[in-house]
């Protein structure tokens, strides 16, 4: 199953002709403030103003949409992957059922319920969710559908890569956030085919960064999850995950940021640049800050992945202001 960059990236160009009629191409929108005082010229792809207001219906579209998906599906998620599938699901008139963490956003699961799919919830993150159903896949009632760990499901994400290069004449430095690695994969596979020149950061929430633990190591490893603002990415990998090998050949540099960043670039989103978006929408823009006294006179692009944010959420950051 393993993929190269250059077969990802072909892959999410036919992707691309079979979800179109079902996502929104998101905008590239011009940051107001941000950047400013170091002369760094700074985009938001906004993908949280996708349908489902995350990312991740691309690659569920992508997935169910695709010749060689049969059966009964199953996935799991931390809730945007299941919203995107329940979607994918309902358009495309598909039996999937959603596994999902106790901890899921409340917002999240009612989106998901509302495309009246079958829900499951089980463990206590969402590792312990896709190893349950992995399991369930595996009695034979069921095809298990990764959230992150399938070609189909990288092509998807990487059409966002396909409408940057559209949307924006030169791309210095690409900003994404890092859970599961299918996202990275994606549009890193996509810049370094069509516009090698573009440098990939890959950020990581320090307390639950599996797959940067794994890309310095080498492999998968196991690493302690801590809750954090940016759950959308929290959670172990896969053991033969494609999206290890992937983002160790797409990524240039790998920043990992605290809860205090994912708060200060929640606060710049929300109050600089009139967004609101979820803990790991506002991780990637916690990388570009760290390191955007570094990047003056350089387009910039950051990926906000998702706007699915809890009201729990909101009055825990807003009470930091």
């Amino acid at each position: 199953m393993a993929t190269s960059s250059s077969e990802t990236a072909q892959r999410a160009v036919q992707a691309r002709s079979r979800i179109l009629q079902h996502i929104y191409q998101t905008p590239l929108i011009p940051a107001r403030k941000t950047g400013q005082d170091c002369n760094a010229k700074l985009f938001f792809k906004a993908e949280n103003f996708q349908h489902t207001g995350s990312f991740k219906l691309r690659g569920a579209m992508s997935k169910v949409s695709a010749q060689n998906t049969q059966g009964r599906l199953i996935t799991a998620s931390s809730g945007n992957h299941g919203i995107g599938a329940a979607f994918a699901a309902h358009a495309l008139s598909k039996d999937v059922t959603v596994v999902l963490p106790t901890i899921v956003v409340p917002a999240k699961l009612e989106k998901i319920k509302s495309f009246g799919v079958n829900v499951i919830l089980h463990g206590a993150e969402a590792g312990m969710a896709e190893q349950h159903a992995q399991q369930l896949a595996a009695s034979g009632n069921y095809v298990y559908m990764s959230p992150y760990n399938d070609p189909e499901i990288i092509a998807g994400q990487g059409t966002i890569g396909l409408e940057i290069i559209e949307q924006c004449d030169q791309v210095d430095n690409i900003f994404i956030s890092m859970g599961g690695g299918g996202l990275i994969g994606g549009i890193g596979s996509v810049m370094k085919t069509f516009s090698p020149r573009t440098k990939i950061y890959g950020v990581a929430a320090i307390n639950s960064k599996a797959l940067a633990a794994s890309m310095s190591a080498g492999h998968v490893v196991e690493v302690e999850h801590n809750p954090t603002l940016a759950e959308a990415v929290a959670g172990g990998i896969d053991e033969d995950t494609i999206t290890l090998p992937l983002a160790k050949s797409v990524v240039d540099q790998v920043l990992e940021c605290d809860e205090a960043e994912i708060i200060k670039a929640l606060q710049a989103l929300a109050f600089d640049e009139n967004m609101i978006v979820e803990g790991s929408a506002a991780l990637a823009l916690a990388g570009f800050m760290k390191v955007a006294q570094q990047l003056s006179g350089q387009a910039n692009v950051v990926v906000l992945c998702g706007g699915n944010v809890g009201n729990e959420v909101l009055k825990g950051f807003m009470s930091n202001c």
